[in-house]
């Protein structure tokens, strides 16, 4: 049997798609890239925000209407654990739907599917990568306790548990073995790692202080640092790590203390600007990345003129935005004071607008400058190597460094560029040398 795969939404849903995928070589399937090759079809949906459920809900549709007669057809992820009973009555064109709740029970899916009889479950040893050949997501915890009033993960989701520390370290071992350099740690609140366990400590200092001990892994980057759990200690490992990216990824969603305890956001502008302050001040080069959201219930001109202002203010080098949406089972969708989407929509585009030189300008600055980078990929429309050094996560967020070079570079290779021009999100350079100094710096 043939299976091809389609995975939406983040990079911890796309984990869910490797341990799949992992589970199906166990049972012989044969990994096909092009899904209209496949007997069967796996689409792994997101339910996150509207948008995104849209998507995934256009996805099914499109997949159902282009699929050979008698392809199976399976649904999985958020979405599908999110509205699972609706989908069955609105999607019947979905063969099997294979909700988050029954992921430990998978080997009964592939049971149904092959007509065998055996028990492999979801196994991060087993994971088929998904990503480049040298650059991998490497989960520590899901779930979330956090609660925020707008968002549905934890009802998706759960509560927040860590993963076992030796498991997570010898995870990245075997990932290093396959020829990982660069991981990125994941979870919903990477700064809750560890809150669970018995001692109650507070372990991604610890984390990433013994990821870094392994031979062979180059870089390492973490995501979805929470502003209240940013400790002294975190800190401390970012700054004094030289295999940790001086690359903070905070979503802050608003600057006005208000609409902060609304959200249900813990912390305030103080600490907000204390942490930036503070990385500004004591780490040489940190970049940092953030999102917010416009037009939460109750959100004022005020406040949103104020969120300008503040973005004028401490010119974050990468800023998302997102446009708010009432999300079934959350908090805020019984708030009052909706803000018009037309309004929210508008604050948007100005808030982009406002950001957009920010961003330009800080890639001007860089000019000039030499860097160490990674070769992710070469693109044949612009004839030029795709690379990226600490400034930008391997999401395809941030943008890329297009890299020109007179000679064959190895992807997964390390060299040293130096920038030539800036746009608002993508660099160009030219290749200095082909570096054996695998420094993230």
């Amino acid at each position: 049997m043939k299976l091809g795969m389609i995975s939406l939404g983040c990079a911890k849903n796309r984990i869910d798609t490797e341990l799949f995928l992992g589970v199906a070589n166990k049972y012989n399937i044969e990994i096909v890239e092009d899904i209209y090759d496949a007997d069967i079809i796996v689409i792994n949906t997101c339910g996150f925000i509207n948008s995104s459920k849209k998507e995934s809900i256009d996805t099914i549709l499109e997949v159902y209407e282009n699929k050979k007669k008698n392809v199976i057809l399976v649904a999985m992820g958020c979405l599908v654990e999110r509205y699972l009973d609706d989908l069955k009555k609105e999607l019947p064109e979905v063969d099997i739907y294979f909700p988050i709740r029954d992921y430990n029970n998978i080997d009964q899916l592939f049971n149904k599917l092959t007509h065998q009889s055996s028990q492999y479950k979801f196994n991060y040893q087993d994971r088929v990568l998904t990503t480049s050949s040298t650059s991998a997501y490497l989960r520590i915890g899901d779930g979330c306790n956090n609660r925020c009033a707008y968002c549905a993960i934890p009802l998706i989701r759960g509560n927040y548990h860590s993963r076992p520390f030796d498991e997570i370290i010898d995870e990245a071992k075997l990932l290093v073995k396959k020829g990982i350099k660069e991981i990125t740690l994941i979870a919903q609140d990477t700064t809750m790692y560890g809150t669970d366990f018995k001692t109650d400590k507070r372990r991604l200092n610890d984390l990433l202080h013994e990821l870094t001990k392994i031979d062979g892994l180059v870089w390492i980057r973490t995501l979805y640092l929470y502003p209240d759990e940013i400790t002294d200690e975190i800190l401390e490992e970012f700054k004094t790590n030289p295999k940790v990216a001086k690359y903070f990824d905070i979503p802050l969603q608003h600057c006005e203390d208000h609409l902060l305890k609304e959200m249900n956001r813990r912390g305030n502008k103080e600490l907000i600007y204390k942490h930036l302050n503070y990385i500004r001040n004591n780490i040489p080069d940190a970049i940092i990345r953030t999102t917010f959201i416009t037009g939460f219930p109750g959100e004022t001109e005020e406040d949103f003129n104020n969120l300008c202002k503040f973005i004028k203010d401490v010119k974050i080098e990468r800023v998302g935005c997102f446009t708010y949406s009432d999300e079934e089972g959350t908090a805020a969708i019984n708030y009052k004071n909706k803000i018009n989407k037309k309004t929210a929509e508008r604050r948007h585009r100005q808030l982009m607008e406002i950001q957009e030189p920010i961003s330009l300008n800080f890639n001007k600055s860089l000019i000039g400058k030499h860097y160490n980078c990674i070769i992710d990929d070469y693109d044949f429309d612009n004839l030029a190597y795709i690379g990226r050094n600490y400034m930008y996560a391997p999401d395809d967020v941030d943008g890329k460094i297009y890299i020109y070079s007179p000679v064959e570079l190895q992807i997964g290779s390390f060299v040293e560029v130096e920038i030539i021009e800036a746009s608002t999100y993508d660099l160009t350079a030219k290749l200095i040398n082909i570096n054996k100094n695998t420094n993230l710096y």
